[in-house]
Protein backbone atom coordinates (compact mmCIF):
# COMPACT_ATOMS: atom_id res chain seq x y z
CA UNK A 1 0.00 0.00 0.00
CA UNK A 2 1.30 3.59 -0.71
CA UNK A 3 1.64 5.92 1.80
CA UNK A 4 0.47 9.22 1.20
CA UNK A 5 1.99 12.61 2.29
CA UNK A 6 -0.69 14.74 4.30
CA UNK A 7 1.17 17.15 5.87
CA UNK A 8 0.03 20.95 4.68
CA UNK A 9 2.17 21.91 1.85
CA UNK A 10 3.65 25.57 1.65
CA UNK A 11 0.82 27.16 0.24
CA UNK A 12 -1.91 25.72 3.31
CA UNK A 13 0.75 26.31 5.53
CA UNK A 14 0.89 30.09 4.55
CA UNK A 15 -3.43 30.26 4.26
CA UNK A 16 -3.43 28.97 7.97
CA UNK A 17 -1.40 31.92 9.20
CA UNK A 18 -2.61 34.57 7.45
CA UNK A 19 -5.87 33.21 7.40
CA UNK A 20 -8.91 34.71 10.01
CA UNK A 21 -7.70 38.80 9.52
CA UNK A 22 -6.29 41.57 7.47
CA UNK A 23 -3.28 41.54 6.71
CA UNK A 24 0.07 43.70 5.29
CA UNK A 25 2.14 42.69 1.81
CA UNK A 26 6.14 43.89 2.00
CA UNK A 27 7.27 43.18 -2.14
CA UNK A 28 10.76 43.45 -3.32
CA UNK A 29 12.40 43.09 -6.73
CA UNK A 30 11.53 39.10 -6.38
CA UNK A 31 8.05 40.07 -7.32
CA UNK A 32 8.81 41.72 -10.65
CA UNK A 33 10.89 39.24 -12.42
CA UNK A 34 8.29 37.52 -14.08
CA UNK A 35 7.35 40.97 -15.92
CA UNK A 36 10.98 41.33 -17.13
CA UNK A 37 12.62 43.32 -14.43
CA UNK A 38 15.60 41.72 -13.32
CA UNK A 39 16.33 41.90 -9.44
CA UNK A 40 19.56 43.17 -7.36
CA UNK A 41 20.22 39.76 -5.10
CA UNK A 42 18.40 36.93 -6.55
CA UNK A 43 20.35 33.59 -5.69
CA UNK A 44 20.61 33.64 -10.50
CA UNK A 45 21.39 37.30 -10.07
CA UNK A 46 24.44 38.67 -11.32
CA UNK A 47 26.69 40.95 -9.24
CA UNK A 48 25.47 44.28 -9.57
CA UNK A 49 27.09 47.91 -7.45
CA UNK A 50 23.95 50.49 -7.81
CA UNK A 51 24.92 53.76 -8.14
CA UNK A 52 24.76 55.83 -4.56
CA UNK A 53 23.18 59.39 -3.60
CA UNK A 54 26.75 60.28 -2.70
CA UNK A 55 28.02 59.41 -6.21
CA UNK A 56 25.03 61.34 -7.82
CA UNK A 57 25.25 64.57 -6.41
CA UNK A 58 28.98 64.40 -5.99
CA UNK A 59 31.05 63.25 -9.10
CA UNK A 60 29.38 64.44 -12.62
CA UNK A 61 31.06 61.53 -14.42
CA UNK A 62 28.68 59.05 -12.04
CA UNK A 63 25.44 61.57 -13.02
CA UNK A 64 26.77 61.70 -16.77
CA UNK A 65 26.91 57.78 -16.87
CA UNK A 66 23.51 56.81 -14.43
CA UNK A 67 21.42 59.63 -16.56
CA UNK A 68 22.72 57.64 -19.82
CA UNK A 69 22.24 54.43 -18.55
CA UNK A 70 18.79 55.34 -17.36
CA UNK A 71 17.87 56.79 -20.06
CA UNK A 72 17.90 53.43 -22.38
CA UNK A 73 16.17 51.53 -19.19
CA UNK A 74 13.30 54.12 -18.97
CA UNK A 75 12.89 52.68 -22.27
CA UNK A 76 12.01 49.37 -21.00
CA UNK A 77 10.33 49.75 -17.75
CA UNK A 78 7.70 51.55 -19.03
CA UNK A 79 6.86 48.56 -21.71
CA UNK A 80 6.58 46.00 -18.89
CA UNK A 81 3.01 44.73 -17.44
CA UNK A 82 2.10 43.33 -14.15
CA UNK A 83 2.04 39.39 -13.79
CA UNK A 84 0.56 37.25 -11.76
CA UNK A 85 1.34 37.73 -8.43
CA UNK A 86 0.88 41.59 -8.62
CA UNK A 87 -3.13 40.21 -9.77
CA UNK A 88 -3.27 37.80 -7.41
CA UNK A 89 -2.45 41.04 -4.72
CA UNK A 90 -5.28 42.75 -6.25
CA UNK A 91 -7.73 40.36 -5.69
CA UNK A 92 -6.95 39.95 -2.20
CA UNK A 93 -7.34 43.79 -2.09
CA UNK A 94 -10.77 43.70 -3.57
CA UNK A 95 -12.06 41.27 -1.38
CA UNK A 96 -10.99 43.23 1.86
CA UNK A 97 -8.06 40.96 2.97
CA UNK A 98 -5.24 43.13 2.53
CA UNK A 99 -4.39 46.46 4.81
CA UNK A 100 -2.18 47.35 1.96
CA UNK A 101 0.77 46.61 0.05
CA UNK A 102 4.25 48.04 0.63
CA UNK A 103 6.74 47.71 -2.04
CA UNK A 104 10.56 48.74 -2.60
CA UNK A 105 10.24 48.15 -6.00
CA UNK A 106 9.69 51.22 -8.11
CA UNK A 107 8.45 50.08 -11.33
CA UNK A 108 4.74 50.99 -10.73
CA UNK A 109 3.02 47.61 -11.62
CA UNK A 110 0.97 46.90 -8.24
CA UNK A 111 -0.79 50.39 -9.40
CA UNK A 112 -1.00 49.70 -12.88
CA UNK A 113 -2.65 46.02 -11.84
CA UNK A 114 -5.26 47.85 -10.31
CA UNK A 115 -3.56 47.85 -6.59
CA UNK A 116 -5.32 50.86 -4.95
CA UNK A 117 -3.54 50.91 -1.21
CA UNK A 118 -0.35 51.30 -1.76
CA UNK A 119 2.98 52.88 -0.37
CA UNK A 120 6.13 52.79 -2.84
CA UNK A 121 8.89 53.09 -0.41
CA UNK A 122 11.50 54.21 -2.57
CA UNK A 123 9.68 56.62 -4.86
CA UNK A 124 8.82 55.49 -8.49
CA UNK A 125 10.82 55.79 -11.95
CA UNK A 126 8.28 57.74 -13.56
CA UNK A 127 8.85 60.84 -11.70
CA UNK A 128 12.05 63.59 -11.65
CA UNK A 129 13.10 66.18 -9.22
CA UNK A 130 15.56 69.35 -9.23
CA UNK A 131 17.57 68.94 -6.25
CA UNK A 132 17.48 72.71 -5.66
CA UNK A 133 14.45 74.13 -6.24
CA UNK A 134 12.28 70.84 -6.00
CA UNK A 135 10.17 70.58 -9.05
CA UNK A 136 8.87 67.74 -9.88
CA UNK A 137 8.41 66.41 -13.65
CA UNK A 138 7.64 63.24 -15.59
CA UNK A 139 9.90 61.46 -16.48
CA UNK A 140 8.39 61.26 -19.98
CA UNK A 141 9.25 65.13 -19.64
CA UNK A 142 12.62 64.45 -19.20
CA UNK A 143 12.79 61.95 -21.83
CA UNK A 144 11.73 64.24 -24.13
CA UNK A 145 14.61 66.79 -23.03
CA UNK A 146 17.49 64.01 -22.90
CA UNK A 147 16.63 62.92 -26.58
CA UNK A 148 16.84 66.74 -27.74
CA UNK A 149 20.00 66.80 -26.10
CA UNK A 150 21.57 63.29 -27.24
CA UNK A 151 20.26 62.79 -31.20
CA UNK A 152 23.06 60.40 -31.81
CA UNK A 153 22.48 58.32 -28.66
CA UNK A 154 21.19 55.46 -30.19
CA UNK A 155 21.49 52.35 -27.91
CA UNK A 156 18.35 50.14 -28.44
CA UNK A 157 17.34 48.50 -25.27
CA UNK A 158 17.53 44.82 -26.28
CA UNK A 159 21.61 45.20 -26.91
CA UNK A 160 22.06 46.34 -23.45
CA UNK A 161 21.18 44.33 -19.54
CA UNK A 162 18.32 45.82 -17.51
CA UNK A 163 18.48 46.17 -13.87
CA UNK A 164 15.77 46.75 -11.61
CA UNK A 165 15.93 50.86 -10.89
CA UNK A 166 15.26 51.59 -14.89
CA UNK A 167 18.98 51.62 -14.70
CA UNK A 168 20.75 49.70 -18.45
CA UNK A 169 24.31 48.80 -18.17
CA UNK A 170 26.25 50.79 -20.71
CA UNK A 171 30.39 50.60 -21.32
CA UNK A 172 30.58 53.89 -22.49
CA UNK A 173 28.75 56.70 -22.09
CA UNK A 174 31.14 59.62 -22.86
CA UNK A 175 29.76 62.52 -24.27
CA UNK A 176 25.98 61.96 -23.13
CA UNK A 177 24.30 65.40 -22.30
CA UNK A 178 21.95 65.89 -19.44
CA UNK A 179 20.06 68.94 -19.45
CA UNK A 180 19.78 70.96 -15.88
CA UNK A 181 16.74 71.98 -14.50
CA UNK A 182 14.95 74.32 -16.62
CA UNK A 183 13.42 76.07 -13.99
CA UNK A 184 16.28 77.01 -11.99
CA UNK A 185 19.34 75.22 -13.62
CA UNK A 186 19.65 73.04 -11.10
CA UNK A 187 20.56 69.26 -10.80
CA UNK A 188 18.13 66.76 -11.93
CA UNK A 189 17.47 63.29 -10.27
CA UNK A 190 15.03 60.35 -10.95
CA UNK A 191 12.35 60.82 -7.73
CA UNK A 192 13.69 57.83 -6.28
CA UNK A 193 15.79 56.61 -2.85
CA UNK A 194 18.73 55.70 -3.71
CA UNK A 195 21.55 53.73 -1.38
CA UNK A 196 22.50 55.45 1.40
CA UNK A 197 19.79 57.88 0.98
CA UNK A 198 16.86 57.71 3.45
CA UNK A 199 13.14 57.11 2.83
CA UNK A 200 10.67 60.28 3.72
CA UNK A 201 10.12 59.69 7.40
CA UNK A 202 6.35 60.41 6.95
CA UNK A 203 6.26 57.74 3.81
CA UNK A 204 7.56 55.20 6.71
CA UNK A 205 5.19 56.58 9.29
CA UNK A 206 2.65 55.89 6.99
CA UNK A 207 3.82 52.33 6.24
CA UNK A 208 4.31 51.55 10.04
CA UNK A 209 0.79 52.46 10.57
CA UNK A 210 -0.62 50.05 7.14
CA UNK A 211 1.59 47.28 9.26
CA UNK A 212 -0.09 48.42 12.82
CA UNK A 213 -3.78 47.94 11.06
CA UNK A 214 -2.97 44.16 10.18
CA UNK A 215 -2.54 41.27 11.86
CA UNK A 216 -0.03 40.02 10.17
CA UNK A 217 2.78 40.70 7.54
CA UNK A 218 3.58 38.85 3.93
CA UNK A 219 6.76 39.55 2.62
CA UNK A 220 7.26 38.44 -1.08
CA UNK A 221 9.91 38.33 -3.30
CA UNK A 222 12.44 40.44 -1.29
CA UNK A 223 15.77 39.53 0.41
CA UNK A 224 15.51 42.35 3.11
CA UNK A 225 18.95 42.92 2.37
CA UNK A 226 18.11 46.67 3.44
CA UNK A 227 17.21 47.96 6.54
CA UNK A 228 14.03 49.74 4.47
CA UNK A 229 12.34 46.80 4.53
CA UNK A 230 13.83 44.73 7.37
CA UNK A 231 12.35 47.26 10.08
CA UNK A 232 8.63 46.06 8.51
CA UNK A 233 9.43 42.12 9.41
CA UNK A 234 11.46 43.22 12.81
CA UNK A 235 7.79 45.88 13.90
CA UNK A 236 5.75 42.87 13.08
CA UNK A 237 7.76 40.19 15.22
CA UNK A 238 8.04 42.53 18.18
CA UNK A 239 4.45 42.69 18.12
CA UNK A 240 3.96 39.39 17.68
CA UNK A 241 2.23 39.24 14.86
CA UNK A 242 2.83 36.15 12.33
CA UNK A 243 5.06 36.51 9.79
CA UNK A 244 5.11 34.55 6.16
CA UNK A 245 8.01 34.97 3.98
CA UNK A 246 8.06 33.84 0.11
CA UNK A 247 11.10 34.77 -2.32
CA UNK A 248 14.18 32.47 -3.61
CA UNK A 249 16.66 32.05 -1.95
CA UNK A 250 17.80 33.15 2.15
CA UNK A 251 16.70 36.53 3.57
CA UNK A 252 17.56 38.57 6.47
CA UNK A 253 14.49 38.32 8.07
CA UNK A 254 13.86 34.63 7.78
CA UNK A 255 15.02 33.39 11.40
CA UNK A 256 11.87 36.14 12.42
CA UNK A 257 9.40 34.53 10.13
CA UNK A 258 7.06 31.66 11.20
CA UNK A 259 6.81 30.79 8.27
CA UNK A 260 9.78 30.97 4.90
CA UNK A 261 8.91 29.52 1.44
CA UNK A 262 11.81 29.27 -1.09
CA UNK A 263 9.86 29.89 -4.14
CA UNK A 264 9.00 32.30 -6.71
CA UNK A 265 5.71 34.86 -6.05
CA UNK A 266 3.54 34.30 -9.11
CA UNK A 267 2.45 31.16 -9.14
CA UNK A 268 2.56 30.95 -5.02
CA UNK A 269 0.44 34.23 -4.61
CA UNK A 270 -1.92 33.40 -7.09
CA UNK A 271 -2.58 29.96 -5.18
CA UNK A 272 -2.25 31.38 -1.98
CA UNK A 273 -5.40 34.35 -3.19
CA UNK A 274 -7.69 30.73 -4.01
CA UNK A 275 -6.66 29.06 -0.96
CA UNK A 276 -7.39 32.27 1.58
CA UNK A 277 -11.63 32.06 2.75
CA UNK A 278 -13.20 35.24 2.83
CA UNK A 279 -13.22 37.23 6.20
Amino acid sequence: MSRVDKRPGPVEQAARILAGSRFTVLTGAGISTDSGIPDYRGPDSPPRTPMTYQQFVGDEVFRRHYWARNHVGWRHMRTTLPNAGHRALVGLERRGLLTGVITQNVDLLHEQAGARNVIDLHGHYNEVICLSCRTVFTRAHVHERLEEANPDFAVEVGDVEIAPDADAVLADTAGFVVPPCEVCGGMLKPNIVYFGENVPKERVADAFAMLDDGGALLVAGSSLTVMSGLRFVRRAHAAGKPVVIVNRGTTRGDELADLVVDDGTSEFLAELAASLPDL
